[in-house]
């Protein structure tokens, strides 16, 4: 399960247009969703980036870090520090991240993160946000879209996690999505639900996976369309940023994975709003405000 990330804090070519830094609500007001960063994986915008883009473990120049910012890997596959030819490249504005065996025949994949541990990053505490992407075909891989508290490791303040996706590979028809609450290294908020999609379609095309998160509810969507909703837990204090990986395993074996097996993803969004009027303000992406 997705928990085994926080377990461990217990114990190239990228292209990023990040419009601000955290951008968090200041006092209730506008409904209005504001571009924070519209990451389009387009090459053409940034040639000779390759290495700023993307680091190992410190955001600053580059937009991503390719590790959990509490070092955490978890899966099957290890994640890589970005190399000129793997996990991750890019072509016609689609990032590809790519799980395969390594010469000594262990997997091998990746992650990107939009923060650091200093806290260093880009999200927001309430707004929208959204990745396109088409899943990887075959039983054992374990992609995943989901959210976590921009703050530095050492802060010992609660930390929500929301998983906008997680896609089990020898389950065709369905994902997962979740809502935790971490405190010490420890769960004291677990709920999620599953996703009927028809069998098949997150491998055979790309697909939106976005959530909107308010002062009321975190709410969950699927191509535009509302498939989930939590309340809001007090522990939001502060903003969210994205990370996008490609996992194996996740306690389901790994021996029939194809080798290998590569997750596609068009973008990753992230929209800023207000915390808005006290009734809320109307869930989802722009172009259904």
């Amino acid at each position: 399960m997705i928990s085994s990330r926080f377990a461990c804090l217990a114990a190239g070519f990228l292209s990023v247009t990040a419009l601000s830094g955290a951008a968090s609500a200041q006092s209730a007001g506008s409904c209005d969703l504001r571009p924070v960063m519209m990451e389009e994986f387009n090459e053409d915008t940034a040639p000779n980036r390759r290495i700023e883009s993307i680091s190992a473990f410190r955001i600053g120049p580059a937009r991503w870090i390719a590790h959990t910012p509490w070092s955490g890997d978890f899966g099957d596959a290890a994640f890589l520090d970005p190399q000129p030819e793997r996990p991750f490249k890019i072509k016609d504005g689609i990032l590809s991240i790519t799980a395969a065996k390594d010469q000594n025949g262990k997997w091998t994949s990746g992650l990107l993160a939009a923060a650091d541990a200093t806290g260093a990053g880009t999200g927001t505490r309430y707004g929208y946000f959204e990745a396109r992407m088409k899943m990887p075909p075959g039983p054992g891989t374990w992609p995943a879209f989901w959210l976590a508290a921009l703050t530095p490791v050492s802060s010992t303040e609660p930390k929500v996690e929301v998983d906008v996706l997680e896609y089990y590979g020898h389950i065709t028809n369905a994902y997962a999505a979740n809502l935790h609450i971490w405190h010490n290294g420890k769960q004291t908020l677990g709920v999620g639900t599953k996703i009927d999609v028809p069998n098949g379609s997150l491998v055979a095309d790309f697909h939106t996976y976005g959530v909107d998160v308010s002062p009321q509810a975190i709410v969950f969507f699927h191509d535009g369309k509302k498939v989930w909703s939590q309340p809001t837990p007090p522990e939001l204090t502060g903003p969210l940023y994205p990370l996008v990986n490609l996992a194996l395993g996740s306690g389901w074996p790994i021996d029939q994975t194809p080798n290998p097996s590569t997750l596609l993803v068009d973008y990753v969004h992230v929209y800023g709003r207000d915390a808005g009027p006290p009734e809320g303000c109307p869930p989802g992406p722009p172009a259904a405000h």
